[in-house]
């Protein structure tokens, strides 16, 4: 690979790293071809972009952002790296669950997950990871719990004002 060659992955890498506030970084060493392509596609359909490349131009491109703020991920740059980069924190965890369930298998291991600024380290986070809440399941909670006490006054209302039309009623 030539300088030039290798500035333009990191300038690629530096793009998608500033794009997303969350990425994976797994070990896809010894998936196949055919498990990597079947990987690949997965990623496709659920909008997660996976790029391959050498661990030095990852560490070069995060350096080059901000080196204090990814410096979590650094240790985890080594062997075969695969990175999914995703707006949604979770979907990546997702895949990588219900790949190895497919293939009855434990590879992709996750060797980090940067998400939204925090740092989960090691394959024994990967269960966590995949019950992170979405923005939008976490606003759906906050908006439940919000009419939540309002439809109880209003029930209570009207249940109140019932039984008065009844009593008037009589």
């Amino acid at each position: 690979m030539t300088k030039d060659q290798k500035n333009e992955v990191i300038e690629i890498l530096k793009e998608k790293f500033a794009q997303y506030n969350n990425f994976y970084i797994t070990d896809t060493e010894s998936l196949t071809v055919a498990q990597v392509s079947t990987l690949r596609r997965t990623c496709f359909d659920k909008q997660v972009e996976m790029k391959v490349a050498k661990n030095t131009l990852i560490r070069k491109a995060l350096e080059s952002l901000d080196a204090e703020k990814y410096a979590g991920v650094y240790e985890s740059l080594n062997n075969v790296t695969a990175l999914m980069f995703s707006e949604n924190p979770k979907e990546p965890a997702l895949i990588i669950s219900s790949f190895r369930k497919s293939s009855n298998g434990d590879k992709p291991v996750l060797k980090a997950a940067f998400i939204n600024g925090d740092v989960y380290t090691g394959d024994n986070n990967l269960k966590t990871l995949t019950q992170i809440k979405t923005k939008n399941e976490l606003i759906g909670e906050v908006i439940g719990l919000l009419q939540s006490p309002a439809k109880r006054v209003l029930a209570a209302l009207l249940h109140h004002h019932e039984k008065q039309a009844t009593a008037s009623a009589e």
